[in-house]
């Protein structure tokens, strides 16, 4: 059987079910954390932290060893491995009494997800061609904002039964796991470029405007999640649910610009490297008005500029890295991917104290820096860029 039979809606809804679960690892039991706390009240606040922060530390470094990995393992061996370490180390937390253990767990839950990432948009590079990426990455990112949605959701509505109740959200990876096992192929991931040569951690070099993009993205758009509740109660008499609907609100938007991203590549294919940089140019500007309006607009332009920046870097990096793309250029933008969400708060925090204590929205003018930044970023590695093949 050749691979292009090989493919059916099973195999592409197979590999886009791994994208809904990827966001999870963090993201999910945000919402429950203020809950968990007073659980563990004497636990030290880093601590309590860590269980949201930790799974992105594991999932970096887990990504970076994923090329190794997959000389060992096939595809389906992989993707089994890693969906049951995330349905028992992620929903295993809800038997757990003891924080340093629940860390533990959640870095487990990491290394699940370093496992399952790469594959979920590496191996649509390796079964598709060029021309279809724009609209399977579209989907992935779609996917992978509607399991941020429906996990964050879930999650929240969970923890006030129990606050261990939160962590059974991960059993949705179940679903995923089935589907792997039925479906699945279980190939062969080539080492190899494109030129049938060995593949040299130099030659990495070439996906630098891909990685460094993806890590600006994700330090831009974490400043959102990070900060928009605490400050939009402090600028405006927004109920805490009010406030809840438009952060989820963003996550909508970002779902159906993804789901459109293979139209807007086609329809926009010069100007569209500019969309998410400008957008959040535009959606921060927003947010420094102050009022009810404005947060919405720049929710709405975050949203768009999430939605159109994931799958465009996805898309170019797996065009450029070919059938490979899940050994070579897609680990590396997983690691960007959190490292950005990582250190988003870590910088974000002292770049604030350059605007006064006293400045409420000051993160969302580091924002604005950034996407300045980012911009410039763009512009420099991708202006004179040769657009990828119809």
């Amino acid at each position: 059987m050749t691979r292009k039979i090989e493919v059916t809606r099973q195999v592409t809804a197979t590999i886009l079910s791994m994208s809904l679960l990827t966001v999870m690892a963090g993201a999910a039991i945000a919402p429950a954390l203020g809950i968990i706390k007073q659980h563990f009240c004497t636990a030290p606040d880093l601590l309590v932290q860590l269980i949201v922060s930790i799974p992105a530390l594991l999932i970096i470094v887990t990504s970076l060893f994923f090329r190794s990995i997959s000389k060992r393992l096939r595809t389906r061996s992989i993707a089994t491995l890693g969906l049951v370490l995330y349905v028992v180390a992620g929903a295993g937390c809800y038997f757990v009494r003891e924080i340093h253990v629940l860390l533990a767990m959640r870095a487990l839950l990491g290394v699940s997800v370093g496992l399952i990432m790469p594959l979920s948009t590496g191996l649509l590079a390796y079964y598709f061609p060029p021309r279809e990426l724009a609209r399977l990455m579209g989907l992935s990112a779609a996917m992978n904002q509607m399991g941020g949605v429906v996990a964050t959701l879930l999650a929240g509505l969970l923890a006030t039964v129990e606050w261990n109740y939160a962590f059974l959200v991960y059993v949705l990876g179940l679903i995923a796991l089935v589907m792997v096992i039925v479906w699945l192929p279980n190939e062969q991931l080539s080492s190899h470029d494109k030129q049938g040569n060995a593949f040299e951690p130099r030659h990495l070099l070439k996906f630098h405007p891909s990685v460094i993009g993806m890590l600006l993205l994700m330090m831009i758009f974490f400043i959102f999640p990070t900060n928009f509740a605490i400050i939009a109660s402090e600028q405006t008499s927004l109920s805490s649910q009010a406030i809840t609907m438009i952060m989820v609100g963003l996550d909508v938007v970002a779902f159906f610009v993804g789901l459109a991203f293979g139209h807007l590549m086609k329809a926009f294919r010069r100007p569209i490297k500019y969309f998410a940089p400008v957008s959040f140019l535009m959606g921060y500007g927003f947010y420094l008005l102050g009022n009810v309006t404005s947060l919405v607009v720049g929710s709405a332009l975050i949203g768009i500029a999430a939605g159109v920046g994931v799958p465009y870097l996805n898309t170019i990096a797996s065009i450029k890295g070919g059938k490979n793309s899940a050994t070579t250029v897609m680990p590396l933008i997983s690691a960007a991917l959190y490292l950005g969400q990582f250190i988003s708060p870590i910088l974000v925090m002292p770049l604030s104290g350059m605007f006064g204590d006293g400045d409420v929205s000051a993160p969302y003018k580091v924002g604005v820096i950034l996407s300045l930044l980012f911009l410039l970023q763009v512009w420099t590695t991708r202006h004179f860029q040769s657009l990828p093949p119809e």
